[in-house]
């Protein structure tokens, strides 16, 4: 057996581990059993992301985190796609060296992009970026977006997450976006080539997103472990029609 884990709401929630995640990671380290991080938080860059793990006490390797940022980069790169703008929080866009960024949270003037990069900006959102994002798109430019998550849980508040806004773009331009994160199936295909391609019903994600978290993971022949530490309890899962595998209040209840 094989573990994907969600972060935000499965292994932490504000600005602490879930109780017992430490020592559940730290007991499928040292019984052998691979795991990996899948991530679809584009508001920080991989390496903040690691050390915000590595600051709650989780023993995480570089390997071992796949975001959903350096993911639509590599999907950027095999499109063949060099100028983007990107709409995403300036402290993600070190994960996208390699590319020309122009306007949007680029800080650089605007220009014709070949894709547009929509992910979570929080409390920066404005009419003026969609407007851009939505000319460019116009224009001929291809929609990518991190992800397409409808929301997450910050305090005790549920905040809209950057899938409002994705759907917005589509229903103004016509155009489907391409999601890089979860719950594309290209992405849980890394995730299992980087566990070195074991048998898809051998690995659980384990996550509290209904929609990306189980329904992408068992459409991808995966398992999808549900956590209710999270932005969503058993009734929103059932009213969504998902049924995961397996439902724990936390990770900290992982069978040995």
């Amino acid at each position: 057996m094989a573990f994907c884990f969600d972060l935000d709401g499965t292994l932490y929630r504000g600005d602490a581990a879930i109780p017992g995640a430490v020592a559940i990671l730290g007991r499928l380290r040292a019984a052998g059993v691979p795991f990996r991080c899948l991530s679809n938080t584009s508001s920080r860059p991989r390496d903040a992301i690691l050390s915000r793990l590595r600051s709650y006490g989780f023993d995480i390797r570089g390997d071992e985190l796949l975001t959903a940022t350096l993911a639509a980069g590599t999907l950027m790169h095999g499109r063949g796609h060099r100028k983007v703008l990107p709409i995403l929080a300036p402290a993600a866009l070190t994960d996208l060296a390699g590319f020309e960024l122009a306007g949007g949270t680029s800080g650089r003037p605007s220009a014709p992009a070949d894709a547009v990069l929509v992910g979570d900006l929080g409390d920066g959102w404005s009419d003026a970026l969609m407007q851009e994002a939505f000319h460019q798109i116009m224009s001929g430019a291809d929609f990518i977006a991190v992800s397409r998550d409808r929301y997450w849980r910050r305090g005790e508040a549920l905040v809209l997450d950057c899938g409002a806004y994705v759907a917005g773009l589509e229903y103004a331009t016509g155009r489907e976006a391409v999601i890089a994160g979860k719950p594309a199936p290209a992405f849980y295909l890394a995730a299992l080539a980087s566990l070195g391609n074991p048998p898809p019903g051998e690995v659980a994600m384990v996550g509290d997103d209904p929609w990306s978290d189980i329904a992408g993971a068992q459409a991808a022949g995966m398992q999808g472990w549900f956590v209710a530490s999270g932005k969503a309890d058993a009734a929103t899962v059932a009213s969504a029609g998902i049924t995961p595998d397996l439902s724990l209040a936390s990770v900290a209840e992982l069978p040995a």
